[in-house]
This record gives C-alpha cells, structure tokens and sequence, in this order.
C-alpha cells in the first residue's frame, strides 16, 4: 500500500507496525528495489517499509506486501531523519535500515528468521546488534557497467582491519568494546572516499526506545548501544552486504575512468550464504548455535 509521506504511514499504522521487527529501505535510485524487498520479506521482517520518490514502479505483490512511503530521499541525512521519525513513535520495536541493494545477513539466516535472532540477542540483554557492511562488486563491469550484478558478485575476503574509537569528551582515551572499523571497496579506494565515509561499521538493528537518535555516523546516542560485545562473552554480530559504494564508484564522474575493475588477488566469489560469511570473520555467531 502506498501513502503519502512516512508521517501519515505512522500515524496511520502506529499499533500495528509496533508489533515489528520493522525493516525500512530507502531507495536512492531504481537499482536492485525488488530483489532487496524480497531479501528483507524472506528474512521475517513482519513489515517492510520502502521510502522511494514518488511513482517508484514495484511489483504487484510489492504493492500489497510492502509500505510504500513517497520520501524526498535526495536530502541531506534522509535515512537518519526517517529512521529517527520512526524511533520516535514506535518504542520498543526491533527496527532495521538499509538502502536498496543492500541486504542483511545474519548467522544462519537460511534457517532462521530475524525474529529469532533478536530474541536470543534480547534475552542477552542487548538491545541493539553491530553490523558490517561488506561491499558488493560485479567481477566484469564491461557487461555490469553500475558495478552491479546478482550473478557475478564479488566481495573482498581480507583486508579488513579496526582502529580504537577515541571519546573527545575524555581526553580522546578509547571508548569501552567499540571500534572504527574498514576494509573493502572504501579502503581500498579510499582517495575517492571522504573520510567520514570510511568506516563499514553500522548499528543499524536495534531496539528504539524514548530519546534514542541515530547520528549521521550511524551509531545511536546510547554509547552502550555502540558496543560490538557484552561485558561477559562474544555477542552476535551481522553484515550488511551492499553493492552500494562500489555504485557510487562507478557513476561518480571522479572515479568512474579512474576504475577498470574492482578485482584484485584477494577478491572471492560472493556464493550468498551466511556460511561464508562467518568463515571469513565477517560476522559473529556469539553463543548463538
């Protein structure tokens, strides 16, 4: 169903999408909508929410299955505003964000749904879960030329390093079990890349609560939610696996002739399994067997 702007959505729809998890996807353009909508469909999200201009053309069972919300995704922060519009008025629920051709993983996700995770990770006592977002890449960017493809997907399988997350408000000591993480295409390009722009760390499944912000950094105000583990053993973590900086790459006129390919020697086939994942130390199954 569509509606005319998120506030309407909300309002309309608060008890219901309260009962989450909540997944919202925000469409930055029309590549990969409805692969990534069925991605978010087939890991339980019990709604899905898609921000998107307006007339965005999406499936019929889209259509019936999915929130389709008319949003100005062009503006500055528009998926933290929206996202934070949300935390607002749902407390309590299990949310998730995303852009289009990004798609979550978690341990095990074949078998198990998003539900489950978050349940364990609850009756852990956490309340919000780290994710990494490891680039997508076509190998052959002569027949995928957006550096986009679902069948000729590549990832980098090292590469991958973290840094000490500094606190200015404590004499730029490091912060307690949270990191600066990098690796991937934003590494390995990085003299395209901002700076702010580096990091592949997100928190971006979580539970919202009265107050809680998430900042353009894509950590929360709550500095306990920044945390990648518990004080007491290793806590689930999840990857978010996004073709979307190798996109940027590609149409950005400042990088596109500058890049003839994205393979290098540590570049690995993506065989779409969380398996793979987890064998290459991209996400953590915690105590969760």
């Amino acid at each position: 169903m569509r509606y005319p702007s998120l506030t309407e959505l909300l309002d309309r729809k608060r008890t219901a999408l309260g009962k989450g998890p909540l997944s919202v996807v925000l469409a930055e353009d029309d590549v990969e909508i409805g692969s990534t909508l069925d991605h978010q469909l087939a890991c339980g999200f019990r709604d899905v929410l898609l921000l998107a201009p307006e007339g965005v053309q999406v499936s019929p069972d889209h259509e019936t299955r999915v929130h389709i919300v008319t949003h100005d995704v062009f503006a500055d922060g528009a998926l933290v505003a929206a996202v934070n519009q949300v935390i607002a008025k749902l407390p309590g629920t299990w949310l998730h964000y995303c852009y289009n051709a990004e798609y979550l993983f978690f341990p095990f996700c074949e078998t198990r749904r998003v539900r489950e995770l978050l349940t364990f990770h609850a009756e852990e006592r956490r309340e919000a879960m780290l994710t990494y977002v490891i680039d997508l890449y076509a190998g052959d960017l002569g027949s995928s030329a957006d550096a986009v493809s679902r069948t000729d997907t590549w990832l980098d399988r090292s590469g991958y390093y973290a840094l000490a997350r500094k606190d200015p408000a404590n004499d730029w000591q490091p912060k307690e079990r949270q990191l600066d993480f990098f690796g991937g295409l934003r590494w390995r390009f990085e003299e395209h890349i901002p700076y702010p722009r580096r990091k592949i760390d997100r928190i971006s499944l979580f539970r919202a609560k009265p107050g809680l912000k998430l900042l353009p950094d894509f950590t929360l105000s709550d500095e306990e939610m920044n945390t990648y583990t518990c004080r007491w053993h290793h806590s689930l973590t999840a990857a978010v696996c996004s073709f979307r900086t190798a996109k940027a790459l590609r149409t950005n006129p400042g990088s596109r002739h500058a890049i003839q390919t994205f393979l290098w020697p540590n570049s690995v086939r993506f065989d779409w399994h969380s398996q793979q994942l987890m064998d290459l130390g991209l996400m953590e199954p915690g105590q969760w067997f």
